[in-house]
């Protein structure tokens, strides 16, 4: 079965975009600049952190993973990565972008610390677009992603933070458990 779980994950991260990115990361940053409800937190936020893909892929155990960059005032200051193991029902696959904005320096920093949460969460994504809702350890939030031009958030800021995603493809029926984990180091 982990065996399997590793496979598809594996297959997520390598399977091609329909999008060829010259700067992935400002393109990314560009699709979410464009969309109604997270072009404000750019004015709005201390920093952010972007996800341009996150792969995520699983049959009863499965995982994600994806690389970004942290942003400061607008100034790239280091790179991050996202891991997630999560257990219970699911099968398939996807890729999507994301961002997390930090409202002021104490999420900045507590985010660049390398803090992470435990969560539990409920989640359906087609193609380009997708619904989830999720429970965590220090709250719940519900939200949808569309395609490029649509992101929009999964709630307001919760302990600083406010994330946003936009499917890039894959299909993936969840209700599982997990944890994920966020590293940073500076440029």
């Amino acid at each position: 079965m982990k065996r399997i779980a590793y496979l598809i994950i594996g297959l997520i991260l390598f399977m091609p975009t329909t999008n060829a990115f010259a700067d992935k990361y400002q393109d990314t940053i560009g699709v979410f600049k464009a969309a109604v409800e997270s072009s404000k937190y750019f004015k709005k936020s201390y920093g952010y952190a972007v996800f341009p893909t996150i792969g995520k892929g699983g049959i009863g155990i499965g995982g994600a993973y994806g690389k970004g960059r942290v942003y400061e005032q607008g100034t790239y200051v280091g790179n991050t990565d996202v891991t997630q193991v999560t257990i219970g029902f699911q099968l398939g696959g996807q890729a999507y972008s994301q961002m997390i904005f930090f409202k002021d320096k104490r999420a900045f920093d507590e985010f660049t610390s390398g803090n992470f949460e435990f969560g539990a969460q409920a989640t359906a994504v087609a193609i380009t677009a997708g619904a989830s809702a999720a429970a965590t350890t220090t709250g719940s939030s519900a939200g949808v992603s569309g395609g490029q031009h649509d992101a929009t958030t999964t709630g307001h800021y919760h302990k600083g933070m406010a994330t946003f995603t936009v499917a890039k493809g894959g299909l993936m029926y969840e209700a599982s458990i997990g944890g994920q984990k966020f590293t940073y180091s500076p440029k």
